[in-house]
């Protein structure tokens, strides 16, 4: 049988969609049973509602082990989606209890109940850091703790420690680095905030450029390498390396929204986050720009992605046949 955490992002949904069509023995935990309807509206969506009730839903936390022991009787395969993406500096306990203790429980249940395999889903902000005269991120590059790292990416990072912790114990394990995940469905979560945003009026753009990547080529790479002989691996997945001042423009063309005419620079939105703490601090509004995002606007990042190509002879799908599928 195998188990899915975090059935009902966007990671976990579209994973499950893809295993009913081969798999006999699914389960899938959640925490908030009205969040299920969001992963059935996916299956709805592919025309597969018919195959929905082949999944077996569980209550459980990755951070409470009494409900995960129950949810892991009988599992052979486990594919941990579960996690918490927030870059509010407030939330810096709860990511760590979450990514960290959340996937440390994940390897100890794992171990106990003698799974097979285990694929983690991890971040490509976990890939490390370029030294000197390097201008492409990989697998290789190394994570360097006197640069500054965001608490999410830093509780992913522990997150994976906790994975090779597990691998050194004898349990088989490979994870997935996804670059920033686009896919149908989740419109007020993660990135697929950046629709909503889009579609409502997004003004600003800047040229900073990161990985992207289509949450179906994410899946499709996971079951691969879990039905493989490959242990012991991470592999970075991105399609493409893109601006974001070109993904904001395509999106909303595609979507015939006003595209973003004006371009924040440095200064700008080094402001733009400093109101946002005051705002934050004073007035209690939800943080939506730290001053790390703010950085991270600008940065120019590569990432290879060589080695699962290699590897699985994989050819990404581009992601502007991404975005017009979504759209």
């Amino acid at each position: 049988m195998i188990l899915v955490t975090g059935g009902t992002g966007l990671v976990g949904a579209h994973l499950l969609l893809h295993l009913v069509d081969n798999e006999e023995a699914i389960r899938a935990i959640y925490r908030n049973i009205n969040a299920i309807e969001k992963t059935k509206s996916l299956f709805n969506l592919h025309h597969k509602e018919h195959l929905f009730s082949k999944i077996e839903w569980i209550g459980a936390d990755i951070i409470d082990v009494p409900s995960l022991t129950i949810a892991f009787k009988n599992i052979d395969y486990v594919y941990h989606c579960a996690g918490l993406i927030s870059f509010d500096p407030k939330d810096e306990d709860l990511l760590r209890k979450t990514n960290i203790e959340g996937t440390a429980n994940i390897v100890n249940l794992c171990i106990d109940c003698k799974v097979n395999k285990l694929c983690h889903v991890s971040s490509i902000a976990t890939l490390g850091d370029l030294a000197q005269n390097e201008t492409v991120i990989s697998e290789t590059s190394e994570w360097n703790p006197e640069m500054y790292h965001s608490d999410y990416a830093i509780s992913k990072y522990g997150a994976e420690l906790e994975v090779w912790r597990g691998f050194q114990e004898g349990l088989a394990v490979v994870i997935v680095n996804p670059g920033v995940i686009l896919g149908s469905t989740i419109w007020k979560d993660g990135s697929g905030a950046i629709f909503t945003k889009i579609k409502n009026g997004l003004l600003f753009y800047t040229k900073g450029q990161t990985g992207y990547v289509g949450v179906t080529d994410v899946v499709t790479i996971m079951i691969q390498v879990m039905n493989s002989n490959i242990n012991g691996e991470r592999f970075s997945l991105v399609a493409e390396n893109c601006t974001y001042e070109y993904l904001i423009k395509t999106l909303a063309n595609a979507m015939g929204c006003e595209p973003a005419n004006y371009y924040a620079k440095p200064w700008m939105t080094g402001i733009a986050w400093k109101i946002d703490w005051f705002l934050t601090t004073f007035f209690g509004k939800k943080r939506t720009l730290s001053k790390y995002a703010a950085t991270t606007l600008h940065s120019v990042d590569n990432y290879s992605t060589e080695k699962i190509k290699n590897a699985l002879n994989y050819e990404f799908q581009s992601i502007d046949a991404v975005l017009r599928e979504i759209i």
